[in-house]
């Protein structure tokens, strides 16, 4: 959620809320936030009070989208912007740690299983939000979902590595069968 908050007088301060920012690609939007200068408030699940989250836990992302567009509705007469944002495949911490790969030397795991190739960093999400925020421009994607990919071509943003992953996209070409990462150079 994107508003802005009232300190010193009228001086409007901007303001994000980023749920799940424990690790991964919350914890890069919140980040990416802060250094565009949006003051972040960040939740999540896991925690040192409760320990970490749950294993097979019951929510699923149809949930967060109806949450997005109930908030998008609640929120519609004040300047509060509720957009839900999805990762592709994302080389959090635990994916690069269960191919045995830092960020540094992710391609590694390519070699073994070539469809890593179409994975993404935190950091590519988290530049599409950023960007989408400082753009005020965020009303044009109340209550939908969009994709990190989505937000990169209108906004300009990039992977670390210059590229634009679009795992999204190259499933819908190929299929979630597909892990020879034929054609993966097209979505990259």
């Amino acid at each position: 959620m994107l508003t802005d908050l009232v300190a010193d007088g009228d001086e409007r301060m901007p303001v994000a809320l980023v749920a799940g920012a424990t690790r991964g690609a919350g914890r890069a939007i919140a980040v990416e936030l802060a250094r565009a200068g949006f003051f972040v408030y960040a939740t999540g699940r896991s925690s040192r009070a409760t320990g970490p989250s749950e294993i097979g836990r019951p929510e699923t992302i149809e949930e967060t989208e109806r949450i997005v567009k109930g908030l998008a509705a609640e929120l519609e007469n004040l300047p509060v912007t509720a957009v839900g944002v999805t990762p592709g495949w994302l080389r959090s911490e635990m994916m690069l740690e269960n191919f045995g790969v830092t960020e540094a030397s992710w391609r590694d795991a390519c070699a073994e299983t070539p469809g890593f190739a179409i994975s993404e960093s935190p950091a590519y999400v988290a530049r599409g939000i950023a960007a989408l925020a400082a753009a005020g421009d965020a009303d044009r994607w109340a209550g939908t979902i969009v994709s990190a990919r989505q937000l990169a071509d209108p906004y300009g943003v990039t992977d670390t590595d210059g590229s634009k992953p679009d795992c999204w996209g190259y499933l819908a070409a190929h299929g979630w069968e597909r892990e020879d990462g034929e054609g993966i150079d097209r979505f990259r």
